[in-house]
């Protein structure tokens, strides 16, 4: 496996573990500041991460907090990516986001549903 000193780039493992599609992308954001490494901001791409490091950033504007446990070879199926660190996020439920309106999953409207929407909706003509 990998040394107990063995330290990888922190954009490389953003992108092996899958927390971002490309490397480039893992790259803007961490030099962007919106990665933490052991409570501290970094915005260094080229910045040394080991095992039992601490990540805190941002995805799908919910804050995820990680431990690093493995640092892989490869950017690998998922399921090799998420053996790469412990999610020690608190999930929140999310019942404040509102479902989409009107949507019954019937998939695109036809043109009589979407006259009849245009009825139903605002600024109709009385």
């Amino acid at each position: 496996m990998t040394a107990p000193d063995a330290r990888i780039r922190l954009d490389k493992w953003l992108w092996q573990v899958r927390f971002f599609k490309t490397r480039s992308l893992a790259s803007r954001e961490v030099a962007a500041g919106h990665v933490r490494l052991n409570g501290v901001r970094t915005v260094k791409p080229a910045q040394r991460v080991s095992v039992n490091d601490i990540l805190t950033l941002v995805q799908d504007s919910q804050v995820r907090v990680v431990r690093i446990v493995g640092l892989g070879t490869r950017r690998g199926p998922a399921d090799e990516a998420q053996a790469l660190y412990d999610d020690l996020t608190i999930l929140t439920p999310q019942d404040n986001i509102p479902a989409a309106p009107k949507y019954e999953g019937k998939g695109r409207p036809t043109k009589r549903d979407r006259r009849k929407l245009d009825l139903d909706g605002p600024g109709t003509l009385e």
